[in-house]
This record gives structure tokens, sequence and C-alpha cells, in this order.
């Protein structure tokens, strides 16, 4: 696995990942209904955009090929956290996870903030990271739920 930040130019492969990992969900936990609507986002949702060209990410690739991502955007706000359906519950998260809690503490912030899906709350659970709240959303007429989260890095 190759661990580098991610630019620009990597969005095409970022909406793939995107996609690919939103579409390999278990429909017990997300229809496909919800699949669909939430998938959308990568060309629905201008904050996606933002998010990759305005943010701070990093990304993992395998043999050139982009696997996993992370991205902060606003600086303190995790807002875009994703595996390939194939690669997931192999660490990549957690590899992820701490090098962008690292690079914030190095940036001074006291704190990061995220809203996790029913299926990545318990990555952010297992490193210490807080629920603040659970909040029901809607993307294209969908219903959804997902959890508003915090950890504070400072003086960690």
């Amino acid at each position: 696995m190759n661990l580098r930040q991610m630019t620009p130019k990597d969005q095409i492969e970022i909406k793939r990942v995107y996609f690919d990992s939103i579409q390999s969900l278990d429909e017990k936990i997300y229809s496909q209904e919800q699949k669909s609507a939430w998938s959308s986002q990568a060309w629905d949702n201008p904050n996606f955009d933002k998010s990759i060209t305005l943010g701070k990410g990093w990304l993992l690739s395998e043999e050139g090929t982009v696997v996993a991502f992370v991205s902060r955007y606003p600086n303190d706000r995790i807002s875009l956290f994703y595996c390939k359906g194939r690669f997931q519950r192999k660490g990549l998260g957690a590899l992820l996870l701490q090098k962008v809690e690292d690079e914030a503490k190095k940036e001074g912030l006291d704190f990061l903030s995220t809203e996790a899906s029913l299926i990545s709350y318990g990555l952010f659970l297992k490193n210490k990271w807080a629920i603040i709240r659970k909040e029901k959303i809607i993307i294209n007429n969908i219903f959804f739920e997902r959890y508003k989260m915090i950890k504070i890095i400072k003086n960690e």
C-alpha cells in the first residue's frame, strides 16, 4: 500500500472509491434506494468537490489504483472517509484515521468532528471518538441515520 496526500487530480479515482464503497454495503443496513441516493452525492453535491479540491486528505493506493481515502473539510471536520468494498476490514480505515488525526495535531487543532454512517461509527468509537448525537438526514428524499461525532486531540 502506498500512502500519499490527495490532490485535485485524484478526483475521478476518489469518486470511483466512493461509489464502490457505498454500492458494496450490505442491504440489511442500507437499502438499494439509500445506496443510490447516497452515491449520487459525488455528482450532485458541490461540497463533495470542495472537500477534494479545498480539503486536506490522504489516500491509499495499490499498484497505482486508489483503494481508500480520507478528507478534512473544513479543516476540523472529516468530511469524506471511504474504502473500496474488497479492501474493507483490513485496517486501512484505521491507518487513514490515525494519519488524519496526527496531521491535525501537528497543525495545532484542538478537536476533529465528523458525521459517521451506520457502518463507520464503530471504527471511530474504537479510536476513542465520542458520539454527540444520532441524526436523521434526507438525501434525495430518502431518510438516513448517522452519528455526529467528535474527538478531542489537543494534549492527547
